[in-house]
């Protein structure tokens, strides 16, 4: 009868812990509450913070429907098989055994040699460098939930190293980072892939924001292609800033579509060809970098 639902409209009394379910909207960290990743780290987080505690936690008797005090029940039946488990020690073993750290941007704490015309923005740049150093050597850092060694962790680090090069930093930082892969440049198919295989990619932002106006807006495959292209060649002759290059050529090609979509009737549609492209984009063939040419 409890499966079938046949006492879902029956009320029983249940002993409901105090200040555990009634604050269910608050969360110890910032987020968004909706996010299915962020409930489940907050969710972890209650469990760490409260799953040491030795006192017996305060409850008070309330009459429920037979589904929420079914819901009640089971999440104070698994708070007690959590408590056997010592969550935080397994966590530190897991970070300590499998933790993995990635450090971007590393290039901007890079000192050039003497000689190069180029500085870092923090007159501190070597000195973070050190303080990086023995993180990466193992050390034993104090945390909230216990001490962590970082011996067995694997450190990945990146950078574009335009100005500098990996050869730059301190030798001590660079024998403990001993493995350099370089990577190539995106070329147009790269561009095209970012531009269709993502979910949330640039063609489907576009369409979802005129979408809000009514408005059908199609990108024909040829346009998808001519924009990867057009991408690519920028980031030969200009400057070479990646998929970002996407975000201006995509912006340029709908700068007036944008507005143009407010004045169109409701239900109509709007077509992005390789035509259009080629020609919002004809200007920008013209156009090359001279700041190479001026002394």
């Amino acid at each position: 009868m409890l499966r079938q639902g046949i006492l879902d409209d029956q009320m029983v009394e249940v002993n409901v812990p105090i200040g555990e379910r009634a604050s269910n909207n608050e969360f110890p960290m910032s987020g968004d509450p909706s996010n299915p990743t962020f409930v489940a780290m907050s969710d972890l987080y209650q469990k760490l913070s409260g799953s040491g505690s030795s006192k017996k936690q305060p409850t008070e008797r309330k009459k429920l429907f037979v589904p929420d005090a079914r819901k009640v029940i089971e999440q104070i039946e698994l708070d007690k098989l959590l408590e056997n488990i010592d969550i935080k020690k397994l966590a530190i073993e897991a970070v300590e055994q499998s933790g993995i750290v990635f450090i971007d941007e590393i290039d901007k704490i890079c000192t050039p040699r003497e000689g190069s015309s180029y500085r870092t923005a923090d007159a501190s740049a070597e000195g973070v460098q050190r303080d990086l150093l023995p993180l990466i050597e193992g050390t034993t850092i104090k945390t909230n939930y216990g001490n962590v060694s970082t011996d067995y962790i694997l450190f990945v680090a990146s950078g574009a190293f335009h100005a500098v090069k990996p050869s730059d930093l301190l030798p001590e930082l660079q024998g403990r980072l001993p493995i350099r892969v370089h990577l190539k440049g995106l070329t147009e198919d790269d561009l095209y892939r970012i531009l269709t295989e993502p979910v949330a990619n640039l063609v489907r932002q576009q369409i979802e924001m005129i979408g809000t106006e009514g408005v059908t807006l199609k990108f024909e495959d040829d346009a998808i292609r001519e924009i990867a292209r057009m991408a690519a060649l920028l980031n030969k002759e200009v400057e070479n800033i990646g998929a970002r290059r996407l975000h201006t050529v995509v912006e340029r090609i709908m700068e007036e579509l944008s507005f143009q979509a407010s004045d169109e009737d409701s239900g109509s549609v709007l077509t992005v060809d390789k035509e259009l492209v080629e020609k919002r984009l004809a200007d920008v063939k013209k156009k090359t970098d001279h700041s190479r040419y001026i002394l």
